[in-house]
């Protein structure tokens, strides 16, 4: 009897541990590995193009760890923009698109959300399965 209610939590704990983790999965995003071209609209040029670009490579080369890196690469603010500004259209939007996809730092958000999911199903299951076995005592 008792090797049965073994079993029967041990089962319950196997079905919600799949239930969490087929929510989850289902949950995040797929990494997809084909680029699509992107949308342009038609008011926007290809200086608006280039402009976008320049913009996204900004906003990455403001962070102090890529300032330090290229520092210590001897680069200086001033050789960098140098070279962004010989750059063409396309080697610019290619470079942005890079760098979109490297995300320094890493998407941290995501981790604590998954993270937060993951903690609140434990406690859960944790609770349920605790509350259960106090039923059934009683």
């Amino acid at each position: 009897m008792r090797d049965r209610r073994k079993r029967s939590v041990f089962t319950q704990v196997l079905i919600w541990m799949l239930v969490g983790t087929t929510f989850v999965m289902g949950w995040l995003p797929q990494d997809g590995s084909a680029m699509l071209a992107p949308i342009t609209a038609p008011s926007m040029g290809p200086d608006q193009s280039r402009i976008d670009s320049l913009q996204r490579i900004q906003r990455v080369l403001e962070s102090k760890i890529i300032q330090q890196r290229l520092e210590d690469l001897g680069l200086t603010p001033n050789e960098i923009q140098t070279r962004l500004s010989r750059l063409s259209d396309a080697q610019l939007h290619q470079m942005a698109n890079q760098l979109d996809a490297l995300m320094p730092g890493g998407d941290a958000l995501g981790v604590v959300v998954v993270l937060l999911v993951i903690a609140l199903l434990v406690v859960l299951l944790i609770y349920l399965l605790g509350h259960r076995i106090e039923v059934k005592k009683a």
